[in-house]
């Protein structure tokens, strides 16, 4: 492998085969496989054997950067407008030093988060404070799930997912989804496939904007009734501003987790995030957090209880709510006048089905618009291109609109995915 003779996707000799070429016993070959397969480097994969796996990402995917004066509707961030002062929440709050062995945790921090988690319908029994939405993911994976082990993802898929069930040696197992989220004939067949956990929003998917509805709802919990064992990992990462209702499939679940962060609603750089889930899964991430960074830093929860408990900003949260809405429907309703099928129904971003994503994603830069390719975010599905309506005007949605329509011949969302 170092030397280049098996690249990825590659499958490896047989444990007998290799075990005679090199004149040892099958033992210590069946061994070192295992030790590779710990390491991430080997796969299981069913009929196909042993297979070698792709370099996990270091870096994960760059962000792109695009030349002064090109419209950045890509990025996936907040509108800073939106957003609260964090400066004047951080002058009134009261801090004292804080030294090893006191509490990790705010207690009223950790009232607040359970009163939010229950009035959505959150069984939950036991919660965390964690250092964002994917660091409460990562520990959930990491303290549940071995190497080689498969996960369900959405198709298409937040990036970062992908990134770290590579990191992590987790083997991502794609379900398609519609404008209601994961599809339930779709989940049926992959379950079958022994997957040992899954991972999705049930609401603002990254990329679609797609969001469970009830009908949806139940029909996704029946089929995962029949595999009680896998785990389910929520990341509803928009709370707050998500623009629909919060639907949950943990209900009933013996094992679970829901994580919800704040960067897309109190700003990106406030690295903090609430982990609800069963006892076995949330005491497993408080373990891998004690023997690594401790906790969460108490001055960055001082300023989410700050946050929080203000009025004012309460205020702000649902104006921003509102303006996300109006963002996100304006810029469907023009490519909808454009004959642009496209389904956002929640968050930050739309999705926009395509023919050729390159050559469209060449002439909006040239036209000065910067969007992402679809190849970030898709496994299976068809191509498209992704558009952030956070900082989006609804006149320059149309505009935009108009500019997609003229470089490209699209097909429906439903369709393309």
């Amino acid at each position: 492998m170092r030397q280049g003779h098996l690249q990825a996707g590659a499958r490896a000799p047989t444990v007998r085969a290799l075990a005679e070429a090199l004149g040892v016993s099958a033992v210590t070959v069946a061994n070192a496989y295992r030790i590779l397969r710990d390491r991430g480097l080997f796969m299981t994969d069913g009929r196909r054997g042993t297979t070698v796996r792709s370099a996990p990402p270091l870096l994960g995917r760059p962000a792109l950067r695009f030349p002064d004066g090109v419209r950045n509707v890509a990025d996936g961030n907040p509108d800073p407008a939106l957003l609260p002062s964090l400066p004047a929440t951080l002058r009134r709050i009261a801090y004292e030093p804080v030294l090893y062995g006191r509490d990790p945790e705010i207690p009223e921090l950790l009232e607040l988060a359970a009163k939010r988690f229950a009035a959505n319908g959150v069984p939950w029994t036991a919660l965390a404070i964690v250092g964002g939405a994917l660091d409460g993911i990562e520990r959930v994976l990491a303290a549940n799930l071995r190497p080689g082990d498969r996960v369900i993802v959405e198709d298409p898929a937040y990036p970062a997912y992908l990134d770290l069930l590579a990191t992590l040696g987790l083997v991502p197992e794609p379900v398609r989804i519609d404008a209601a989220g994961l599809m339930p004939q779709e989940l049926r067949r992959v379950l079958d496939r022994g997957v040992r956990a899954a991972i999705y929003a049930p609401r603002s998917q990254n990329p679609t904007g797609a969001a469970f509805d009830e009908e949806r709802c139940a029909a996704l919990r029946r089929v995962l009734a029949k595999r009680p064992d896998v785990l389910l990992i929520e990341d509803d990462h928009t709370s707050g501003i998500a623009g629909v209702p919060y639907r949950t499939l943990v209900e009933g679940r013996e094992k679970f987790a829901v994580v919800r962060s704040v960067s897309k609603v109190l700003g990106p750089d406030l690295r903090l995030a609430f982990l609800a889930g069963d006892p076995m899964t949330v005491a497993r991430v408080r373990s891998r957090q004690h023997v690594t960074t401790g906790w969460v830093s108490r001055m960055l929860q001082s300023a989410v209880l700050a946050l929080w408990t203000d009025p004012a900003v309460k205020a702000q949260v649902e104006r921003a709510r509102d303006a996300y809405a109006r963002r996100r429907s304006a810029f469907v309703a023009a490519l909808a006048a454009e004959g642009i099928e496209t389904r956002a129904r929640s968050g930050l971003n739309v999705w926009v089905p395509v023919v050729d994503e390159e050559f469209v994603v060449r002439a909006l830069l040239d036209a000065g618009w910067g969007v992402y390719p679809g190849s970030r975010f898709r496994i299976a599905s068809g191509p498209a291109v992704r558009v952030t309506i956070a900082r989006l005007d609804p006149n320059d949605a149309v505009t935009l609109a108009r500019v997609i329509a003229s470089t490209s011949c699209p097909t429906s969302f439903v369709r393309s995915t």
